[in-house]
């Protein structure tokens, strides 16, 4: 029979696994996307197009974003466990189903499923770790949750890049036995909680209103260079996502529990670390994805070796955000990402000037790629406590999810940006595309830099939120 003290450590097993699979995912995926490319017919006559494929990642990233706050609302009312279980079990069965398409668009469709998963069980897990532990150790708790974004980042591009030499398809598949196991300990050993049944419905019709803006907007991004940018298709895409977005928020200041409640955004701090997350994610998207690209369809690395090759870069964020915390604990957030932001940009204009269509990894790619590492190390941390630093206590769980949001609305937009840069160029045609990405990434991190400095003001009233 169980004590406590192994139900307590299998619940933070299962809360702390569930996010790190979740995060995981996303840079897994990046690694393997030039290989799924080829595997569904990239550039083939009458097959997908690469903006296409731009959609994997897209429709992962507009979901999670859209619906991340009201699932977390909705396992207030319902049930954490409830809502957990059913998001992890939506999620594997959604890893199936993506490592068996045979088609882009239905890799597209089942990712779109995978993303309700994740975005189910990611607010969950962390509740339910919160209710499993004694107030005195629940500090410590959060801090390995959060670190496992960092922990998914550096260890992403390695596994993505073992697993898709197997075969890509190995990068969902490898979600069935871990996510099985986590489902049989959430089952067994999670503890419902009493559900609130006084918390407000939250906005789902809201939500659906913004995926649909953020999805027009990638839409008419990257399918502007097929359709053409003054071409009725792509004016209605970007007209059709600024009526979603302005619909969206007239509802939510309609709705008693919106998405996205307009009183936070009176919170000068909140609004700024939101812009600035948002612009610096734009930038760090495209350069990422260019980053791996460069290696794979120009310098001719492999899945494996592009994984070991770029994870120095993600490794760097979490020794990065360690050491600033313990050396710089009294700058504060916006300076630290002013900081990280134009270290980034510098990392950019390095690579603008030294890489070529002959491999040089050390001396080319490595600089540059560590110096967005790091700079991703300073920034990314503190956007987040910077966005939740002046919110009452009550607000911090929805103000970190709108924040994350924001995280997910750039790489949106930056993914998006990089197909308009560089159109349906594949291979070496595609290299003055991706310098020019990393030229306007580099221009984008200026612009967050600038936006980091609203962080800095406070807000001189509390903002009081009802609903």
């Amino acid at each position: 029979m169980q004590n406590s003290s192994q139900r307590t450590r299998l619940i933070v097993l299962v809360s702390i696994g569930a996010a790190f699979m979740s995060s995981l995912d996303l840079f897994v995926v990046n690694v393997a996307f030039d290989d799924i490319g080829r595997d569904l017919g990239i550039g083939r006559p009458g097959g997908p197009s690469a903006a296409d494929l731009s959609w994997v990642l897209n429709a992962y990233a507009v979901v999670f974003a859209a619906l991340l706050v009201p699932f977390g609302r909705l396992a207030d009312r319902y049930g954490r466990k409830r809502l957990f279980v059913a998001g992890l079990a939506v999620f594997v069965l959604a890893s199936a189903a993506c490592a068996a398409s045979g088609d882009v668009w239905s890799l597209v469709g089942f990712r779109t499923l995978q993303a309700a998963g994740a975005a189910a069980m990611t607010p969950t897990s962390l509740s339910i770790l919160m209710a499993a532990l004694p107030p005195e150790k629940r500090v410590g708790a959060v801090r390995l949750w959060a670190a496992t974004g960092a922990l998914a980042a550096a260890f992403g591009p390695t596994v993505g890049g073992v697993l898709t030499q197997i075969s890509w398809h190995w990068v969902f598949l490898i979600n069935i036995p871990v996510g099985v196991v986590l489902l049989w300990l959430a089952v067994t050993e999670v503890r419902e909680v009493k559900p609130d049944d006084d918390a407000e419905r939250p906005d789902l019709a809201g939500a659906v209103v913004f995926a649909g803006s953020v999805a027009l907007l990638a839409l008419g991004l990257v399918k502007s260079p097929e359709w053409g940018w003054g071409s009725g298709r792509t004016l209605l895409s970007f007209a059709g996502s600024l009526l979603l977005a302005l619909l969206f928020t007239w509802q939510s200041r309609r709705h008693i529990s919106p998405v996205i409640h307009p009183a936070l955004l009176r919170v000068r701090s909140f609004r700024y670390a939101n812009l600035a997350m948002l612009t610096f994610n734009v930038a760090f998207a495209a350069q990422l994805l260019v980053g791996i690209l460069w290696l794979q369809q120009i310098w001719g690395y492999s899945a494996m070796r592009t994984g070991f090759a770029i994870a120095v870069g993600p490794a760097l964020v979490p020794v990065t955000a360690a050491l600033t915390h313990r050396l710089l604990p009294n700058m504060t957030p916006a300076r630290l990402v002013v900081i990280g932001s134009v270290i980034c940009a510098l990392g950019n204009v390095f690579l603008i000037s030294q890489m070529g269509t002959h491999p040089a990894y050390v001396s080319a790619y490595l600089p540059g790629w560590a110096l967005g590492g790091i700079g991703v190390g300073f920034a990314l941390p503190n956007l987040m406590a910077g966005g939740t630093r002046d919110l009452a206590p009550d607000q911090t769980a929805t103000g970190s999810g709108i924040v994350s949001m924001s995280r997910q609305i750039g790489f949106v937009i930056g993914i998006s940006m990089l197909f308009a840069i560089v159109g349906t160029d594949q291979g070496v045609a595609a290299q003055d595309g991706f310098l020019q990405t990393w030229t306007v990434s580099a221009g984008v991190l200026l612009l967050a830099a600038i936006t980091a400095l609203g962080m800095s003001a406070r807000t001189k009233e509390p903002v009081q939120v009802s609903g």
